[in-house]
């Protein structure tokens, strides 16, 4: 058999290019190299596929590009940069930009949030703020905390920390039992909440979930509860009112960590620079990712507590290394140059404010499509929601089939499941917005 071939109908040379040797990630390969979609361009609000026609991106890619595709001035920063400073290793050695961009990020973190810990991609900060949390507590004399704590529907990304964590089975079951001493609370969508923007009335006890599993495992084994302020992929599970702070005081009580996952949320989704912010809750680590190089270069960071940071130092005898962890590409000097384009992007263009004044608009908007038959619920906060359709036979199937006819009706999205999540760039105007909703509709009434 020949190999699947397809053709980049903008190159003038008119290239043939294989499909066989790249094995997609979380992608039915086979189904989509018998019909692929092709992205070429971007830029602005949109998309361009292979045969030249433009989709409105209603995700802002993968919740990274929040300043809107195709950014000159973080290319041409990223351009300058590898042509000073290709790489350097990041262990015993260093380059000034990345305590620029430690610096400009701790300026904006909640608390003592000001110590960063960079790395490559969300899964990768979520497995560094894991290794922070057991080198705190075994630093301050409390080695025996090696248990974890998240929740049923979270993502928190795919290596085996992140993996043991999430609570999506699809994303589990394949590897095995994953580490052990991690428990789950179970997630807060409720249906007294359905069709609720913003946080719903009920559902707050829910936080008590983490004081039972504290109470089965004794607060002097719990090293860290983990949670995303709005659990994004798996389809926007916005928290009820008060269910942060409770579980920030249970955490309290018990001398347990609090680490806020915002690698979704996280660089004005929620109308702050983080959501923490937003909920006005502080955790002890927030993990990001994304948003913070507008995705044009991967990067993941940890902004961690003074308190916790300090103590790990000041545990280490003088001239050791103190955290035994890190990685090849921590604070590459190309994406460290993107991650300081990017915040002067928000800063100068006012982003994090315009998402916050945009936001009524967005789920006023979103919200309309609740009289649709195949929707069952509608989610949102921020610029960022979801809404739930039908399952129709095995779960998934539609929601797969939905993202499909959107996009060959011109508009990108991610699903997971049976949910479609809307999260546009913040550079979006009610124009878009209106578009965003117009291809919904008609996609959703004709399924």
């Amino acid at each position: 058999m020949g190999h699947a071939e397809f053709t980049l109908r903008d190159q003038v040379d008119a290239r043939r290019i294989s499909l066989d040797e790249y094995w997609m990630p979380f992608t039915p390969n086979r189904e989509f190299k018998a019909d692929p979609r092709m992205i070429v361009r971007a830029e602005g609000m949109y998309f361009w596929n292979d045969r030249g026609e433009k989709l409105i991106d209603a995700s802002s890619g993968l919740f990274c590009c929040a300043a809107g595709h195709g950014r000159k001035e973080i290319a041409e920063a990223v351009g300058r940069q590898l042509l000073e400073l290709d790489f350097t290793a990041p262990f015993l050695r260093a380059h000034p930009k990345q305590f620029e961009l430690a610096t400009r990020i701790a300026e904006l973190t909640p608390g003592d949030l000001n110590r960063i810990f960079f790395c490559n991609s969300g899964s990768e900060s979520v497995e560094s703020a894991m290794k922070v949390a057991l080198a705190y507590h075994q630093a301050r004399g409390q080695g025996g905390r090696n248990v974890f704590v998240s929740r049923d529907r979270a993502y928190h990304g795919v290596n085996f920390g992140g993996v043991s964590l999430s609570g999506l089975a699809n994303n589990r079951r394949k590897y095995g039992p994953g580490l052990p001493g991690i428990a789950h609370m179970r997630h807060t969508h409720i249906r007294e909440n359905f069709f609720v923007p913003g946080e719903g009335e009920h559902g707050a006890k829910l936080a008590e979930d983490l004081a039972r599993i504290v109470a089965m495992y004794g607060a002097e084994n719990v090293a860290a509860c983990f949670v995303e302020p709005i659990a994004g992929s798996t389809g926007v599970l916005v928290p009820p009112k008060g269910y942060l702070k409770r579980l920030r005081e249970i955490c309290d009580q018990h001398g347990i960590l609090l680490v806020f996952d915002e690698v979704i949320t996280g660089w004005g989704r929620t109308g702050q620079a983080f959501a923490a912010q937003s909920f006005d809750v502080t955790p002890d680590m927030i993990t990001m990712a994304k948003a913070v190089t507008n995705g044009a270069q991967p990067m993941g960071v940890v902004a961690v507590s003074e308190r916790i940071h300090d103590t790990i130092m000041a545990a280490a005898p003088e001239g050791a290394i103190e955290f035994f962890h890190g990685y090849t590409y921590s604070g590459h000097p190309a994406a460290c140059a993107a991650g300081l384009a990017t915040l002067d992007i928000y800063r100068r263009d006012g982003l994090f404010e315009r998402g916050r004044a945009l936001s009524p608009y967005f789920l006023d908007a979103l919200f309309s499509l609740r009289d649709l038959p195949v929707v069952t619920d509608i989610r949102g906060y921020g610029m960022l929601g979801a809404l739930d359709v039908a399952v129709d036979g095995a779960p998934g199937k539609r929601g797969h089939l939905l993202q499909k006819k959107l996009f060959d009706n011109g508009l990108h999205l991610k699903t997971t499941g049976d949910a479609a999540i809307v999260a546009p760039p913040l550079i979006a105007e009610k124009s878009h917005v209106d578009r965003i909703v117009e291809v919904l509709r008609k996609t959703l009434a004709a399924l």
